[in-house]
């Protein structure tokens, strides 16, 4: 098995340098970095995480970085990861990325360096070479809601895949025939899953979905609201509107009303990620929920086992689709269980 002298040698650096590497700290060249990464992808060398977790100066801190803390379904999923945490014995540092990569990159250096014991990230997009340079240096890490193809990391998410069958069959089952999604940024792994989903779900019964009727949102209200008013421009615009958020169903939500129009007489609405306050609009938003409580907890059980030398396992639970009045059906569940 290979040893940081061995991938010191191989990359033709000092032992201090792999260390500084595989830490993720920014005094390091970009040509250094790049060949001690090299040698480590090489040599197969991997950090030893057993003697990591018996090291005598562990903080007992947690570094959570999210993707936007604006969203209600990050504001609930860091409410119940620093839940989980304190139970635990952690605390729990929270950075928003904003969903912009270069921020969450300095918030996950600065977490570093802060010496936390290990990360929870919901990655902003799926390109960030710090990641891998953190993964590979063996800070402890997991992968929450998002994840990077690539890097081998624990992963804990929902599959919202049977949850978007069930509401395109719900809104088929109502006679509609015209739908269109407001679709994630496609650098993101929930982005590019949900459109697909969607696709999929719509070609299974025998639908189709123009291009027309997809709309680039990046999850954010304001990318709702131009989808939106772009589809209701159109010829003949859709009968009903996917929000792959629920911060973009708001704003499509306010591009419908703009046009003096009814939901759903008039078009349907619907959107991923329920929240509490789904049932409180008028009407209440029929929305697919992630089991967002069940997830902290778990991304944080996963995260523990890793600082203390076990291997966890990802973890996977299934979304679940909650009819409101939206879509223009009769409400199954006002609520969501988060």
């Amino acid at each position: 098995m290979a040893s940081i002298k061995d991938v010191a040698a191989e990359a033709g650096v000092s032992v201090a340098t792999v260390s500084r590497v595989l830490n993720s700290h920014p005094s390091v060249s970009e040509e250094a970095r790049t060949r001690v990464l090299a040698a480590v992808e090489a040599l197969g060398y991997r950090p030893n995480a057993v003697a990591r977790s018996l090291r005598t100066a562990q903080t007992r801190t947690l570094g959570l970085v999210i993707s936007d803390v604006l969203n209600p379904y990050f504001t609930e999923l860091a409410r119940f990861v620093e839940e989980e945490a304190r139970a635990l014995g952690y605390s729990v540092i929270i950075g928003n990325a904003d969903e912009r990569p270069e921020l969450q990159d300095h918030h996950i250096r600065t977490l570093i360096d802060r010496r936390i014991d290990g990360l929870l990230v919901s990655p902003a997009d799926g390109g960030s070479p710090l990641m891998r340079d953190v993964a590979l240096g063996g800070t402890p890490m997991v992968f929450v809601d998002r994840w990077i193809p690539g890097i081998d990391v624990p992963v804990v998410r929902a599959d919202g895949t049977g949850a978007v069958k069930d509401l395109v069959a719900h809104l088929h089952g109502l006679g509609h025939r015209r739908l269109a999604i407001i679709a994630g940024p496609a650098a993101t792994t929930t982005g590019n899953e949900r459109v697909e989903a969607f696709r999929e779900a719509m070609r299974g019964l025998g639908l189709a979905l123009p291009d027309a009727y997809i709309g680039q949102g990046d999850f954010q209200a304001a990318s709702g609201r131009r989808a939106t008013e772009r589809f209701l421009a159109l010829a003949e615009p859709p009968e009903v509107v996917f929000a792959a958020d629920n911060l973009m169903a708001l704003g499509a939500l306010d591009a419908i009303r703009a046009r003096g129009l009814r939901v759903p007489d008039d078009i349907a609405l619907a959107a991923f990620d329920d929240i509490p306050w789904f049932v409180h609009t008028d009407p209440p938003i029929t929305a697919i929920a992630q089991p967002t409580a069940d997830l902290a907890r778990a991304a944080v059980r996963a995260l523990a086992d890793l600082i203390e030398g076990r291997t966890p396992q990802s973890v996977t639970l299934p979304a679940r689709l909650v009819v409101r009045r939206s879509s223009g059906g009769a409400a199954t569940n006002q609520r969501s269980d988060r």
